[in-house]
């Protein structure tokens, strides 16, 4: 055996890396498996986008998953800042959802009515208050509605923070390392393997994001796991135009302080294959355009593309 932990967590995304950190905190010997470099696939390529929530009103699981992270963030952040120096960018921006082409009004009036029936805060615009709120929007969006509570974070910088944090509580961070099997006895799982190496442990977490349905095939455990890839463009723009985060149906602009702007994303079940496309830029470049009519004078920084783990 290489390698012998309390537990041991398949996958270095910002899942795995929480985990690790946390029980690390708490006196476990943790080894974290990754087959790339941490924190570099779905993670890495996210926006960061945290919506609001509030545990006692939250009505389903999802609803209180997001509800206890929106509690969490804010101590997460600075307990990383504080140990590891690092800044992840978090911020309480706000966000306006906003109605997209061809929707109807009444859409917008069900998702307030969900907001206020949680407990959160939400704020119906007229548009005479989101030309207030938002004077760079295009004129022609008139329904919007606002929610002072979400907040952002700026992904690579996350993944830095954690990647340091757990090496500071002892995790034992393995790059390169795919899994290929697991090693049983009797009943139990007892190690798994790699083509490099054998790690045992006691306990195992697989937190593989979209490759965790083919990790888990391996011992005969099947999930409703496949991945999504989502494309994302990166503009930079001086001053910037808007100051919230933009929702409008599927499709976001998030603005960071330094000027530069995320418009995502797609949807898209074409296996694992991570490439950008012309068609998926260009839809988003006519997005952002169209939702903020000042950013066809934006600077094209950079795309990519990342791959989530969608359930059914």
């Amino acid at each position: 055996m290489d390698q012998t932990a309390d537990i041991l967590i398949v996958g270095g995304g910002v899942i795995g890396l929480s985990i690790a950190y946390e029980l690390a905190g708490q006196g476990s010997a943790v080894i974290v498996l990754e087959q790339g470099q941490f924190g570099r696939e779905a993670s890495w390529a996210g926006a960061g986008i945290l919506p609001p929530g509030n545990p006692e009103g939250a009505a389903d699981p999802a609803a209180r998953l997001r509800a206890h992270s929106h509690i969490l963030w804010p101590r997460l952040s600075a307990e990383l800042r504080e140990s590891t120096g690092i800044d992840n960018g978090y911020r309480v921006s706000g966000g306006l959802e906003v109605l997209p082409h061809g929707g109807v009004a009444s859409q917008l009036t069900s998702e307030i009515e969900a907001w206020r029936s949680e407990g959160v805060a939400v704020e119906e615009l007229s548009t005479a208050e989101l030309r207030e709120c938002e004077p760079a929007l295009n004129p022609s969006i008139t329904a919007a509605y606002r929610l002072p509570g979400m907040s952002q974070v700026r992904n690579p910088r996350h993944l830095k923070a954690l990647v340091a944090g757990c090496a500071a509580r002892g995790v034992r961070l393995v790059a390169g390392q795919p899994v290929i099997g697991f090693d049983r006895r009797e009943q139990r799982i007892a190690a798994v393997r790699t083509p490099t190496g054998t790690f045992a442990a006691a306990k195992f977490c697989v937190a593989g994001g979209a490759w965790s349905r083919q990790v888990l095939a391996t011992v005969g455990c099947e999930i409703a796991v496949e991945p999504v890839r989502g494309q994302i463009i990166l503009l930079s723009c001086q001053p910037l135009p808007f100051r919230h985060i933009i929702n409008c149906g599927p499709r976001y602009l998030v603005p960071r302080p330094d000027g530069r702007i995320l418009v995502g994303s797609t949807e898209e079940h074409v296996g694992f294959e991570k490439q950008n496309t012309a068609g998926a830029i260009s839809g988003l470049l006519e997005f952002a355009v169209d939702l903020v009519p000042a950013l066809a004078k934006a600077r094209f920084e950079q795309a990519w593309s990342g791959l989530r783990p969608g359930s059914a």
